[in-house]
């Protein structure tokens, strides 16, 4: 498994759905983040794109240099720069941290945003656009000179003069879930990836996505992006998830609602069909809990239990073909440090946590004993 963590440039708290128990995102704090999942062993860690977030290619260059083996999944809408451009500035991340670069790209399913940043095509007309996007994107980065004319873009001779380290590319990882999507992730992405459902839905769209890769000679990993609520006990766990939407009452969700409901996501239309905006019944499949969705977009689900169950139920998406795993918690540095601890253990045999064994000194300066921290 390649197990990610989620870098929360949007804000950070203890609480969904209010500004209790809030947390400022400083770069020190998100420095914290990077440097304890790198520490901990995380495979990589998702930067996320939108109005609400800080820059993602910015704060992954900032980032790389505080770091050691951690990859960045760095997010980008295509409509909204050139790929001649992100073929440079992929090139350049890529090779300035050593091959570390990952790359998330968004097609956006809010059109109230979209219009915000200049970007006006209907849903269908997106995703044709990051088809082109993507070939012209490919070809460059793989070291062939481009000239494209397609519907929305046309590029004359475009070349890329410094290559990536990582060959041919940076891998493409990417979501959606409608026939355009999943159309666009067969014919050129390397990891598609998909919002935490029940085990029969994500088989139903990896099923979907394989056979259209096939149809282009291609194969595909696919990954889920969750959030996880892990404590030493599935009582503690579950108390854990509700105490996160403590402050959410009825007007805040119905609100939330009402943003989501105007987007053209197929995506976030299948997250809030798992609760209707109901706390009625938040648990849709064994330890899938759908209240995450009631107040935030996008990924909505959390996996919550204890680190056997959550364990078993991360294996159970693996066996439908799932081999990444994207995932976030609240508030994002603690529990990253939860999950390595509680649940990487049950995961990968040869975990062991960073510690390191210092001596306890008195007042007086004698050693009266040891104590064990994280390295």
């Amino acid at each position: 498994m390649d197990i990610l963590w989620f870098i929360p440039t949007s804000g950070d708290g203890h609480y969904l759905g209010t500004t209790t128990g809030g947390r400022v995102t400083t770069f020190s704090y998100l420095r914290q983040i990077a440097q304890a999942v790198d520490d901990l062993g995380y495979f990589g860690a998702l930067l996320p794109t939108g109005r609400f977030c800080d820059d993602s290619w910015i704060l992954a260059s900032a980032l790389a240099p505080l770091t050691e083996r951690l990859k960045f999944l760095v997010s980008l809408r295509p409509g909204l720069i050139s790929p001649t451009l992100v073929a440079r500035m992929a090139s350049t991340l890529d090779r300035l941290s050593d091959g570390r670069l990952l790359i998330n790209i968004v097609a956006g399913g809010d059109p109230v945003e979209l219009a915000g940043d200049g970007l006006h095509l209907a849903h269908d007309d997106r995703y044709a656009e990051v088809d082109e996007f993507l070939t012209v994107w490919r070809g460059l980065v793989s070291g062939e000179n481009v000239t494209f004319k397609g519907k929305h873009l046309h590029i004359e001779d475009g070349s890329l003069l410094y290559p990536p380290v990582q060959k041919p590319y940076p891998p493409l990882y990417f979501g959606g879930s409608s026939r355009a999507a999943h159309e666009v992730a067969a014919k050129h992405v390397d990891s598609y990836l998909t919002w935490g459902e029940p085990l029969a839905g994500v088989a139903l769209k990896v099923e979907d996505v394989r056979r259209r890769a096939a149809a282009y000679g291609r194969t595909v990993r696919f990954g889920v992006r969750l959030h996880v609520i892990v404590r030493e006990t599935e009582e503690a766990a579950w108390a854990a998830a509700n105490d996160l939407i403590r402050y959410v009452d009825d007007q805040t969700i119905a609100l939330a609602q009402q943003i989501y409901a105007r987007m053209d996501s197929e995506g976030q239309r299948r997250m809030t069909a798992l609760h209707h905006g109901s706390r009625a019944a938040l648990e849709i499949s064994p330890n899938l809990w759908a209240g995450v969705g009631l107040v935030r977009g996008g990924a909505g689900t959390a996996l919550v239990g204890d680190p056997a169950t959550v364990a078993a139920r991360l294996r159970e998406y693996a066996e439908l073909g799932i081999d990444t795993f994207v995932l976030s918690g609240y508030p994002h540095l603690e529990e990253a440090y939860r999950f390595a601890e509680l649940v990487f253990p049950h995961l990968r045999p040869d975990f062991t946590p960073t510690t390191a064994t210092l001596p306890v000194i008195s007042p007086y300066g004698e050693v009266i004993g040891n104590q064990r921290r994280p390295g």
